[in-house]
């Protein structure tokens, strides 16, 4: 069961109220409903506002679910996330492709704009933009994958990104995928799917780069 806690620890749903579309977000190329339908892994996270880059440190592990809504401009996002030893979720957000094909996260209830998706070189990940207005605008971002085992080109292209938002190393998480809480399902209803644990360590950012789990020396 869903716990208020969940809109913390992920962040997409936590971040109300916002300051828009981030500036100069580029639009993704050829987006299309159907290559965003599907489960997503939870790869990694970066956060300048102080309380989120904490929430990051909690996650062992997590996934987003896209399937389509009643409108073909409408993604319905369900967010999977292991924190301690609860598996938590929520379904309070959705994507929305704009006829410019600019892809936004939206808040279902309210309908706000809370973050974009960026445009990347790979069908294989999602980069998703945030901004947070506080006493001062706080930058974020979050990387999902179709699986553990991401390219160190994408790592660094999700490195690039960040660093070019005003991200410090220190403020980048990779998820440590320890356990097993939630399972991730296949369209066919069968677990899992993903590659081992253990792809994620054979596959971490090369020397001088953040370890997953960590934020640095």
């Amino acid at each position: 069961m869903a716990t208020v806690g969940v809109a913390a620890i992920l962040g997409l749903a936590a971040l109300l109220p916002t300051a828009g579309v981030p500036c100069g977000a580029p639009r993704p190329d050829n987006t299309t409903a159907s290559q965003l339908l599907g489960t997503w892994l939870y790869v990694a996270g970066a956060a300048q506002f102080p309380q989120h880059l904490l929430e990051m440190l909690l996650i062992d592990h997590g996934h987003l679910l896209v399937e389509p809504r009643a409108s073909e401009q409408e993604l319905l996002l369900t967010q999977h996330v292991a924190v301690g030893d609860q598996c938590l979720t929520n379904n309070s957000t959705y994507f929305e492709i704009t006829a410019g094909n600019t892809t936004l996260v939206k808040h279902a209830k309210t309908h706000q704009t809370m973050g974009t998706l960026m445009n990347l070189s790979s069908e294989d990940i999602l980069l998703i933009q945030y901004q947070l207005q506080r006493e001062r605008t706080y930058s974020g971002l979050y990387l999902y994958a179709r699986n553990l085992s991401v390219s160190t080109a994408h790592r660094e292209e999700f490195e690039h990104h960040a660093k070019r938002l005003g991200l410090s190393e220190e403020e980048i998480v990779y998820a440590p995928w320890k356990m097993e809480l939630c399972q991730v399902k296949d369209e066919k209803g069968n677990s899992p799917r993903t590659e081992p644990a253990a792809a994620v360590t054979a596959s971490s950012p090369p020397p001088g780069t953040h370890q997953p789990g960590s934020t640095g020396n």
